[in-house]
């Protein structure tokens, strides 16, 4: 089970600098003091939003009650992300490793951003043989996540069960997440990757996922991309969640990106009348009334 029932409605952080809020264990308190990030960071410390006063939530509730991942850092759990993915591009016997935050360009020399991570493998002299990317997105949050992180920080073991009642309360924003960020960094930057004819992965919580629509599925064998999705498996002994992977989706490229970023469409009758209601409002203004007409009724 995902959901953590020890959390009481109202508080939105799931995690905080890698611990449930109500885990007061000397371990989650150390880290806590230090800000400390457990999940394979480029430095030992969080640095998420500010370096020198980072946002260390690495989860928070949604609206079913269930802690989805806002951080991709926190993907990086035991590089399970990195194993799975090199499953997927290379043979199970090739020797492989990760690198972090690439920069890849375009055809023009011009920036296409970067690539969270590239897994390549190599042979017994260290020549690289294949890649692949493997992108991990968050989800984004509407709302104000750091004002409760700021007051849940100011007294951990008191507030960790607290409602939060200030404004801008802080939701999941799949639609967000999707539409402005990882549709246009799989169409661009994956774009490349697909002319290049280099296999893709995806990693995100299965919340996110199931935002999406469809997918048309392919086999293993014959596709571009695969999508890894994530869950936070709840361990009450410990008091910790686990990132577990949920389930894996493969698909081809061309389909799966015209499905993201097709929207449905409504009823065109209604889209019809509305363009009428315009044009009969433009052709046929309400009369405007005249100066003497404005003027005698002051004067009445």
């Amino acid at each position: 089970m995902t959901k953590n029932n020890n959390a009481t409605p109202g508080q939105p952080l799931a995690e905080v600098f890698g611990f449930p809020v109500d885990n007061h264990s000397p371990q989650a308190q150390r880290y806590r003091k230090s800000k400390l990030c457990p999940y394979n960071n480029k430095v030992p410390n969080c640095t998420k939003d500010k370096a020198l006063d980072p946002l260390g939530v690495c989860s928070i509730y949604d609206q079913d009650g269930e802690p989805t991942i806002t951080c991709p850092v926190r993907f990086r759990e035991n590089w399970i992300i990195a194993e799975d993915a090199a499953a997927f591009f290379f043979p199970p016997d090739a020797a492989w490793t990760s690198l972090t935050e690439i920069r890849l360009k375009d055809g023009n020399g011009q920036s296409a951003g970067n690539i969270d991570v590239v897994l390549v493998s190599y042979d017994e002299r260290g020549k690289l043989v294949d890649f692949g990317s493997l992108e991990v997105q968050g989800v984004y949050i509407s709302g104000n996540v750091r004002n409760p992180f700021i007051h849940y920080m100011v007294d951990t073991e008191h507030h960790a069960n607290t409602p939060w009642n200030g404004p801008n309360y802080p939701r999941a924003d799949y639609l967000s997440s999707s539409r402005k960020r990882l549709a246009p960094q799989l169409l661009y930057k994956g774009g490349i990757f697909q002319q290049w004819k280099r296999k893709q992965a995806v990693a995100l919580h299965k919340s996110f996922y199931d935002t999406l629509p469809e997918l048309p599925e392919v086999s293993s064998s014959e596709a571009d991309i695969a999508w890894f999705l994530y869950d936070l498996d709840y361990n009450p002994q410990e008091n910790v969640f686990r990132l577990d992977r949920y389930r894996t989706v493969y698909t081809a490229f061309e389909p799966a990106m015209l499905k993201i970023t097709s929207a449905p469409a409504g009823p065109v009758a209604e889209f019809i009348a509305h363009l009428q209601e315009k044009l009969d409002d433009q052709l046929n203004p309400p009369d405007a009334p005249a100066l003497q007409d404005i003027l005698n009724g002051v004067d009445q």
